[in-house]
């Protein structure tokens, strides 16, 4: 049995994915062999898991010839897969599958693609909007539709020895404690405005927590978001709160930094489901996004939102030009659940 699976382009939808790629291999054993089929940027995500056999990369606009469409169709008629599952709701990655002779393509019956699966999936609507069930439960799913029986539904990820090895560089670099007492905070996204948590609200929350929690307060940033981890950490103006923004920032780091933390405050960008996936606690910031689409299966999730009529508008610029779905996000109302988690957490530590 060999199976190949298109993953998800985004790193949290790829995180999410995990459930589903536990499940294939738990149920088909180690005889079958099970080939990821992803972007670049999200090569070092899976590894540790042992889930997959092998990772191809695949970039329709890459500089490299070999990562585009028609060396993957090449190679996926020399592999001979039985079956290819699409999580991507993707009719380029569709075409792809059955150029590249699957013989069997399963998928949900999205923008127009139906004719070209085999084992068709009904796209979760009700009364003309998004059902309310999880991502997680949209990609297991596709794993019970190859015959794997509901698996469970936590997220879940690994490292390296070199991940942690450099996370040691940064523990050391930066000084920070090793009692667990961080809270890691993300600098936000760079594509999506309106997803954004203004840069004063962060610092005012990193000087709260590390001045009236006794934490340390990493801020967590990719490469494009350097100068905002810095002007957040310049913003708390305490010597408690560190950024990212001048150590590795590769994903390996990041998961093993991620790790050692004790709890996540993050807008809905990917990193969030890195904590979720290591069984952190996680607050999300929520503003133009669906919460029904947001509900991570960890120990505590909590999902901070505004009562706004325009809330879960799902577009990337406040198309109202207010942004009130993050602006009046208070740095209290974030500040109160923060507190409660890491109470919870620490009498948790301190009973076992």
């Amino acid at each position: 049995m060999t199976i190949g699976i298109f993953l998800p382009y985004g790193l949290g939808d790829l995180i999410v994915a995990t459930p589903m790629l536990r499940a294939i291999r738990e149920h088909f054993g180690p005889e079958a062999r099970l080939v990821g089929i992803t972007r670049p940027y999200l090569a070092d995500v899976l590894s540790g898991t042992g889930w997959l056999d092998e990772q191809w990369l695949f970039n329709p606009r890459a500089q490299q010839r070999e990562s585009r469409d028609w060396p993957l169709v090449r190679r996926m008629h020399q592999e001979r897969f039985d079956t290819v599952l699409l999580l991507p709701n993707s009719f380029r990655a569709t075409v792809l599958a059955w150029l590249g002779g699957a013989k069997q393509r399963v998928g949900y019956v999205r923008y127009g693609r139906g004719a070209l699966l085999t084992n068709k999936l009904d796209w979760p609507h009700r009364n003309g909007r998004v059902s309310d069930y999880s991502l997680v439960d949209h990609y297991l799913k596709l794993a019970e539709a190859i015959g794997c029986p509901p698996g469970a539904t936590h997220l879940q990820l690994a490292t390296l020895e070199k991940d942690e090895q450099s996370a040691d560089g940064v523990w050391n670099s930066l000084g920070l404690r090793a009692d667990g007492r961080v809270v890691l905070l993300s600098a936000g996204g760079a594509r999506e405005a309106a997803k954004f948590w203004p840069v004063k609200h962060s610092g005012d929350l990193a000087r709260r927590l590390a001045g009236e929690m006794d934490c340390d307060v990493l801020v967590m940033c990719g490469p494009n978001q350097r100068q905002t981890a810095q002007d957040i950490v310049l913003r708390a103006d305490h010597p408690r709160v560190f950024s990212m923004a001048d150590q590795p920032l590769d994903l390996g780091t990041a998961k093993a930094c991620i790790r050692r933390g004790r709890l996540m405050i993050s807008n809905d960008s990917g990193i969030r489901f890195i904590a979720a996936a290591f069984g952190k606690p996680v607050i999300t910031l929520l503003g133009p996004m669906l919460p029904a689409w947001n509900d991570l299966p960890v120990i505590r999730s909590v999902n901070l939102h505004l009562d706004l009529d325009c809330i879960g508008c799902q577009n990337r610029v406040c198309p109202l030009r207010h942004h009130r779905c993050m602006q009046d996000l208070s740095v209290d109302m974030v500040y109160g659940e923060a507190a409660k988690l890491l109470e919870e957490s620490l009498a948790a530590c301190a009973a076992a």
